[in-house]
């Protein structure tokens, strides 16, 4: 190709006629193609072969020797954007096409024209002018010759072939959807594979998977790879029922659910502010179904547009719903494969395989972040003489109840491991580095097993010999640790049975403990050796001081100062915080009447209730009772509770919380955004403030998805009148964010650091000064 001639092409001489080269190669392709026409000479015939040259869907033109259009059909013209198919004449690539583009349909010619060989079926790719979807087209090129023999031009016929190459990729992504469900590749990498599937058939549209609980209560995030994090966030965990969206009321009916509009349709009540906050405006829901018809999840496709679904939308959504049940059922088939494998059929408890699996990654975890692990091995005493004498059915019972005792003895990171027969393993990772309480919670197991159990009429009782052993100090792997606590076993049944015997390593093992934090914790409460720190709580807006948190610390007589965090655990543990929470409140409520009496401007004083003083039947009595001896107004106390506090058991949260309420105190929800962050718990339970956790307000305003989240809380928040404190505010774009947000009060070192009582009435006193 030489270059005067690619200019030549690329100017194409556009507003003059056509040269009389041209004029012939048009008049010799009328020809042809009246030839074609089985040699019809007619004119009429011809004009009705024009015309359907015209209806043509695929593009057919003719270009001379410069590639310059000589004729082209409609198709082909209205594809560039023009009305008349007469308009393109004279014109070449470079006018009509982008540069890239026209630059190599005008080299492929010019080696056609040069050569005289066709280029048969080349697939070429068509970005989509407004960000959409690529368009396919599968064309054919020719050389056009003259009666001589000559190369005159080219003639070309193109096919559109996207919803081929659709098909085409829709059947390659189904196969390796399958072949991933036969590798059993992770459920979650599955169903992300079968969304983008779905999406990327779709244009401007957004898919979800929802995966409904064994117990069929609450849906969880399956996946959702192009819809906000945040969004996805706050409806994970979100309970099932007959007007909770579209996808909360599919699985509730079974039954597919179609929305055109979460902003008007009764459905979306709830939830059409956060969907607005993330430009969601239809959302089809279509249940996940067991072959028996039970329903596993849910597949949801959302739109930022009101609209319905359109057909092919539910045929995909139909073949989706169908490979991810497919996919969900096997995972479920799996677990329980697994299950059955790694657990004792009688008690369901982790059987030895299970702890051969997972014993080395806990003392794993423990030696690198410094903590102790208790190994206990528990065997029961005289347990064969339960099987003579009952039989083995009076003994499985017996081993089933004493299971669930254990098990409720010991926390949620705890194990309990059934080695067989009566004889058990339980396995307790530290939470601190200290030995906090565990001969304590032994013994309490050892009692719990003692207790008697009803087999039918019969009442039938056993004791147990527990051998202890610690990581590191008496082993440094599973094997030796187990054969440790086995030995100590033994020991115990040697002296006596219903014994617990540490291994003879330890220093204490002649039975004399060291005085424990539990005893050092009840002697400082009696001692008053705890006291409470403020930290105030601002007006965003005003920066008016508004309210004041206390906080409790132990001023310890050997180790000084202690935060909360180094001994509210144990002080729940051992019950503990009852006294101690009373001492905190009749403190609080005490010292704030007396900065009222000092003429400083009265402020709330929020107090912390614990998990184990919400249960506690006296707490309205005890709030009374602190109100009454303080002379303080019920007004200008909180009470600040977390949700998990609150969700273990609703309708007595609702009663305990409502007595308050009469009482006329103030309730906050601590910690937002840590726990279930359920919707529903902010519209059940009577607060009056929620406080959103530090770790959302540290990441603000440099986190997107945290901004998202953030923003929606205080949104939904003010939506249900509620008021909202952030916490740990420390930078002025922190501030700035919550004051853009409209969020109510602010706390952290921004403002202040937790002070003495003694410091109150400076801060108060300046505060108020600075709006005067």
């Amino acid at each position: 190709m030489n270059k005067p001639a690619f200019q030549h092409a690329r100017t194409g001489e556009r507003g003059r006629s056509l040269d009389v080269e041209t004029e012939r190669l048009l008049a010799a392709t009328q020809a042809l193609m009246a030839a074609n026409a089985h040699h019809v000479a007619d004119g009429i015939e011809q004009l009705r072969l024009k015309a359907i040259v015209h209806e043509l869907p695929d593009f057919l033109f003719v270009k001379d020797r410069e590639s310059r259009f000589v004729f082209a059909n409609a198709a082909t013209a209205k594809s560039l954007g023009l009305e008349r198919a007469s308009a393109i004449t004279g014109k070449t690539d470079f006018d009509l096409v982008p540069l890239e583009r026209a630059t190599k349909y005008f080299r492929i010619e010019q080696e056609i024209i040069a050569t005289g060989k066709p280029r048969l079926d080349m697939e070429d790719v068509i970005p989509s002018a407004t960000g959409g979807k690529p368009v396919y087209r599968l064309t054919s090129k020719l050389p056009l010759r003259n009666d001589r023999g000559e190369v005159i031009g080219l003639i070309c016929i193109s096919r559109d072939i996207t919803e081929r190459k659709r098909q085409e990729h829709l059947r390659r992504s189904q196969a390796e959807l399958l072949e991933m469900i036969a590798k059993s590749e992770p459920l979650e990498m599955i169903l992300e594979a079968v969304v983008l599937m779905v999406e990327d058939q779709l244009t401007d549209i957004k898919g979800s998977v929802l995966l409904l609980d064994p117990e069929g209560i609450h849906l969880s995030h399956g996946a959702a790879p192009n819809l906000p994090a945040a969004y996805s966030r706050l409806i994970d965990g979100v309970a099932i029922g007959p007007k909770v969206g579209s996808c909360g009321t599919a699985a509730w009916r079974g039954k597919p659910v179609f929305v055109n509009d979460t902003q008007t349709d009764p459905l979306w009540e709830d939830f059409c502010v956060l969907a607005a906050q993330f430009g969601l405006r239809s959302c089809w829901s279509t249940p996940i179904m067991t072959s028996q018809g039970n329903v596993l999840g849910t597949f949801a496709l959302y739109s930022g547009t009101v609209r319905e679904p359109t057909e092919r939308e539910l045929e995909l959504v139909a073949m989706a719903t169908h490979i991810a049940g497919i996919a969900i059922e096997r995972k479920r088939a799996e677990d329980r494969i697994y299950f059955m494998a790694h657990h004792d059929d009688l008690t369901g408890l982790p059987n030895r395989a299970f702890l051969k699996e997972n014993m080395a990654k806990i003392l794993f975890k423990a030696r690198r972040n410094g903590r102790k692990v208790t190994v206990a091995y528990v065997d029961l005493d005289n347990f064969k003489q339960v099987n003579d004498s009952r039989g083995h059915s009076a003994g499985d019972e017996l081993l089933k109840e004493l299971t669930a005792r254990m098990v409720d003895s010991l926390r949620a990171s705890d194990m309990v491991v059934r080695l067989g027969g009566d004889e058990f393993l339980l396995v307790i990772v530290h939470q601190s580095r200290h030995d906090t309480g565990i001969t304590r919670r032994l013994r309490e197991l050892q009692k719990a097993i003692t207790q008697p159990v009803m087999i039918g009429e019969i009442e039938v009782a056993v004791t147990s010999s527990i051998g202890v052993a610690a990581f590191p100090a008496d082993g440094e792997t599973p094997d030796e640790l187990i054969a440790c606590a086995d030995a100590a076993m033994y020991k115990a049944k040697e002296h006596g049975r219903n014994r617990l015997q540490y291994h003879i390593q330890r220093s204490d093992a002649a039975g004399v403990m060291p005085l424990s934090e539990q005893e050092e914790l009840r002697k400082a409460i009696g001692a008053k050796q705890f006291f409470l720190e403020y930290q105030p709580q601002v007006d965003v807006a005003s920066g008016r001081v508004v309210g004041l948190e206390a906080l409790v610390r132990w001023r310890h007589p050997r180790h000084g100062m202690l935060p909360p965090g180094q001994f509210i655990p144990l002080a729940e543990e051992s019950g503990l915080i009852i006294p101690l929470g009373l001492f905190v409140l009749n403190e609080a409520c005490r010292q704030a009447k007396e900065w009222q009496e000092m003429g400083l401007p009265p402020v709330t004083v929020a107090v912390n209730v614990s998990a184990r003083q919400f249960s506690d039947p006296a707490l309205a009595v005890h709030v009374t009772e602190a109100l009454e001896a303080s002379g303080l107004g019920a007004q200008w106390l909180e009470l600040e509770l977390t949700e998990s506090t609150l969700m273990h058991d609703v309708p007595r949260a609702l009663h305990v919380m409502q007595a308050l309420k009469a009482l006329g105190v103030r309730l906050s929800i601590d910690d937002f955004g840590t726990g279930y962050s359920s919707l529903a718990a902010l519209k059940t339970f009577p607060f009056d403030r929620l406080k959103m956790d530090r770790s959302f307000v540290e990441a603000l305003p440099r986190d997107e998805t945290t901004v998202a989240i953030a923003s929606t809380v205080i949104s939904l928040a003010r939506l249900l009148r509620l008021a909202v404190v952030a916490e740990g505010v420390e930078t002025d774009e922190q501030l700035e964010f919550l004051r853009q947000s409209q969020c109510h009060d602010a706390q952290g070192f921004y403002f202040s650091r937790p002070v003495g009582a003694a410091e109150i009435p400076r801060i108060l006193t300046n505060a108020y000064d600075r709006l005067a």
